[in-house]
């Protein structure tokens, strides 16, 4: 997954140099380029693939809290039964 991100943004910057180099481009063109064609498109598809860890991550800090809940609470009931006045 990482080898392809960098592959991309290799190709994006190169993509940007010859933008910024050529003689009709502008430096302005160059960094939309690069913003348009490697950061932003990286960014989705980085966010989209890592879904599924964020998810195990989430699930396993819900597990531990609530493992770390259970250990200290009190039992549901009270074994004594509360005294009751007379009428």
């Amino acid at each position: 997954m990482w080898i392809v991100a960098i592959a991309w943004m290799y190709v994006a910057i190169m993509m940007a140099m010859a933008e910024a180099t050529n003689p009709q481009g502008t430096i302005l063109g160059a960094i939309i380029t690069l913003l348009f064609y490697g950061v932003a498109p990286v960014a989705l598809v980085m966010y989209v693939l890592s879904t599924p860890a964020r998810r195990k991550a989430r699930q396993a800090a819900e597990q531990a809290a609530s493992a770390q809940a259970d250990a200290g609470s009190l039992p549901a009931s009270d074994p004594v039964a509360p005294e009751r006045k007379e009428p």
